[in-house]
């Protein structure tokens, strides 16, 4: 870790060594070894300001995961969806957005939005404690629906929401077992959503308004 850490170091200081504006993330060769980094390393690094605290990635599996860049309709859907549901949330629950959902000691990961019940501090937060997870999702949404998703069944979290911003529709994963999510389907804009677990927090995106996203970047 010392001489990976000196090596980024070395490149902030000598910016020559890597020329601006150049990608931050490689695509390692099949077959080789990689190098896990566990939750507490990757938050020491951020700490010591070998990572920015802004930089978007999420850790799976001990590998980091760069996330994609928020678009306008992103940010529409989740200013409306965050000024919906915090009006709505009774007394029991709490909205944590975009906060970092600690797994185990080798992932987390980033929802857009983490319901859990009230009084449940977030470094004791973990999956099967969240009762619902919203992910925001335009150019993310293969990665949103698949491996992702995968990994919050892996963790027990019981229900996810996936919103695809480009059609103004929403996945709703629910039902979990031991093959992962009993109950996928997809609903248009204008259903009423309602979290199993969070009745209070029934919507529908148009009703809040969230549209398609040529509608949404047009207003």
């Amino acid at each position: 870790m010392r001489r990976w850490a000196r090596c980024v170091i070395l490149r902030r200081m000598n910016p020559h060594l890597r020329p601006l504006g150049l990608p931050l993330e490689t695509q390692a060769a099949e077959g080789l070894p990689r190098r896990f980094w566990s939750v507490a390393e990757i938050e020491e690094m951020v700490r010591a300001g070998i990572l920015d605290e802004d930089e978007r990635f999420e850790l799976i599996g001990g590998e980091v995961v760069p996330m994609s860049p928020k678009s306008v309709a992103h940010e529409i859907a989740k200013s409306e969806i965050n000024r919906f549901v915090q009006r709505a949330a009774p007394d029991h629950l709490s909205i944590a957005v975009a906060t970092t959902l600690r797994l185990d000691a080798r992932s987390f990961v980033e929802p857009d939005f983490c319901v859990f019940p009230r009084g449940l501090t977030l470094t004791a937060l973990d999956g099967p404690a969240v009762l619902l997870a919203i992910e925001i999702a335009d150019s993310s949404l293969s990665y949103d629906k698949g491996r992702k998703i995968g990994v919050y069944a892996a963790f027990g979290v019981r229900e996810v929401w996936v919103v695809d911003v480009i059609k103004a529709t929403t996945w709703i994963h629910c039902r979990l077992g031991a093959a992962g999510y009993a109950e996928i389907a997809e609903y248009p804009g204008v259903a009423r959503l309602e979290p199993m677990l969070a009745p209070e927090l029934a919507f529908s995106l148009a009703e809040i308004g969230v549209h398609p996203a040529a509608e949404a970047t047009s207003r």
